[in-house]
């Protein structure tokens, strides 16, 4: 899909104001600009300023999920981290067109086995800016695309501010995806 893709919006439409992170709904008929459609949700502008719309709000843009929220159920599944990282790429800063991985944001990726209580992952990892009201939600999104993976059972998410994110922490691949290199 082109981002920058004016539409307006065929019914009502929850949202997450950028960067407040504070749950709205919008009305519908109101005109919308895409500016991002990256990970299963779109940031979108429009008179009353930026916002998140997730893949499961897309045919109020007139458009079709592209992910199912549904998990394929594979019983006695072994996970494998690097299924969790690759999810985790799919998980966007609504701002930023860089995945959370390649920015830096994810300091730790464990996967935990119990004969008890099955698989579970466990994230730590920050945001750009301590204040981003948007980290509830991208953790929610990460916790989400996680939770899809065949075996897993639980995730756990953790907004850590230390050490404190920086630009060094962004991949080659980010920087170059950012115009930095």
């Amino acid at each position: 899909m082109s981002d920058n893709l004016e539409i307006e919006l065929a019914t009502d439409c929850e949202a997450i104001q950028i960067p407040a992170g504070l749950k709205t709904t919008i009305p519908a008929g109101t005109r919308v600009i895409i500016t991002q459609s990256l990970g299963g949700s779109y940031t979108i502008a429009c008179d009353y300023g930026l916002f998140r719309i997730s893949d499961e709000n897309a045919g109020a843009l007139g458009l079709e999920p592209r992910n199912s929220l549904e998990k394929s159920e594979k019983a006695g599944e072994q996970v494998d981290e690097e299924e969790v990282w690759d999810q985790l790429r799919t998980v966007y800063d609504p701002e930023i067109p860089v995945n959370i991985v390649d920015l830096g944001l994810v300091y730790d990726c464990q996967v935990v086995t119990s004969h008890d209580f099955g698989t579970k992952v466990e994230v730590k990892m920050t945001l750009t800016a301590p204040g981003c009201g948007m980290g509830p939600a991208i953790a929610q999104d990460a916790r989400a695309k996680i939770l899809r993976i065949p075996g897993v059972d639980e995730a756990d998410v953790e907004l850590v501010w230390d050490p404190p994110w920086n630009q060094h922490m962004i991949s080659e691949a980010g920087k170059m995806k950012l115009g930095l290199i």
